[in-house]
């Protein structure tokens, strides 16, 4: 994928298309593009459809196309920052759902299932997270800053709810209740947490939307 990403916090990425080159987005993500580009809106049949809805993305994809050259712009929908993920054999990612921006055509975006039910039932990644494998690049985008660290084998990082965008496919997750019952009441940072667990490459965001929500509504006049 030939891209520039744009902008500070509030980015846009470029991407360049040679003719007959294409490339996938999410529903409403393209801002602008010239008019070499053709859009069509595909599914890919009903289990792709399926699995998509399940990991918090529309059912329909847009396929654009560049029937000669030309460029197509995507933007973020949040204050923050679009990181380009690459992908290859043996090296899949797993994001959060609602993280995908757009993608290379080689590049297959599956569901992604949580093995310990502690994390869907408690975690609020939710059992369905989205997997992202083949060979090429993946536009994520993240709320607020990015921040990156890479686990060795066994090491863990323990993050609160939300936080985390996307890891490596070889790193786990699991959901831990925090100790004491004091700290669960009192402490304010809710009940449980999310523990990964390396070797692989983990993205954390500073500012979830979802946090941001609640911050918000805190201001709101009561009815």
């Amino acid at each position: 994928m030939n891209y520039e990403i744009i902008g500070d916090k509030t980015p846009a990425a470029i991407v360049k298309l040679g003719s007959g080159e294409g490339i996938f987005c999410e529903k409403g993500a393209m801002c602008w593009m010239d008019s070499t580009l053709e859009m069509k809106t595909e599914g890919g049949g009903l289990g792709k459809m399926l699995g998509r809805a399940f990991s918090g993305e529309a059912m329909f994809r847009n396929h654009y196309v560049a029937n000669a050259p030309g460029e197509i712009a995507f933007a973020s929908t949040f204050p923050g920052e679009i990181r380009a993920i690459q992908v290859s054999p043996g090296n899949n990612v797993i994001a959060q759902k609602g993280s995908f921006l757009a993608c290379d055509e080689s590049v297959d975006m599956s569901v992604h299932f949580q093995k310990k039910l502690s994390s869907g039932f408690f975690g609020g990644e939710g059992f369905i997270m989205q997997k992202f494998s083949g060979n090429g690049t993946v536009l994520i985008e993240i709320d607020g800053g990015a921040v990156e660290y890479t686990l060795g084998p066994g090491e863990k990082k323990i993050i609160d709810t939300g936080y985390l965008v996307m890891m490596d496919e070889t790193c786990s997750m699991e959901i831990v209740s925090v100790k004491g019952i004091k700290n669960m009441v009192l402490g304010g940072e809710g009940l449980f947490n999310t523990v990964i667990t390396g070797p692989g490459k983990i993205v954390l965001q500073t500012i979830p939307i979802n946090k941001m929500a609640e911050r918000i509504m805190g201001f709101m006049p009561a009815k």
